[in-house]
């Protein structure tokens, strides 16, 4: 089974969108694919309203889902783990333990836009009209993954 980690700050806006989407575009019986922050903000909490609600637009139920904070064990745990933005990524690589951890980790928009290291923008703060941009950012990086696994 490969296991995919989705990391971003809180863990309630854009790792759990991308948990949600990426988790529709692939097999269950073959994937295992969760959500973690860097900070611990809202542990145990579920996501935002806002990313609950665009994620219900686009027929994706995240309702369920619960905030939790990585930790080293994740390098463990999973296969790859992809980071929302460079602030993520550095809070990442500062836990691990060797090259094999750093390699798992990716900033996902690298997916879309190679070596740009672009972000992907914390909406928190902003209307609803960031949920649906992020949304639609994180849907082409995961249909991206989706493909380089298949």
């Amino acid at each position: 089974m490969v296991k995919i980690l989705m990391v971003c700050l809180g863990n309630i806006c854009r790792s759990p969108l991308a948990e949600g989407i990426l988790k529709s575009k692939l097999a269950s019986n073959s994937y295992f694919i969760d959500s973690a922050g860097t900070a611990n903000y809202h542990h145990g909490k579920q996501p935002d309203s806002r990313s609950i609600a665009v994620a219900r637009k686009y027929g994706l139920d995240i309702s369920h889902l619960k905030a939790r904070q990585f930790t080293v064990d994740d390098f463990d745990a999973f296969d790859f783990i992809y980071v929302m933005d460079e602030s993520n990524y550095q809070n990442v690589l500062s836990l691990a333990r060797n090259e094999n951890d750093t390699q798992k980790v990716c900033m996902i928009l690298n997916l879309v836009y190679p070596n740009q290291n672009y972000d992907v923008p914390d909406p928190y703060y902003g209307g609803d009209e960031g949920f649906e941009k992020v949304y639609k950012m994180l849907d082409e990086a995961c249909t991206i993954i989706a493909e380089n696994l298949s």
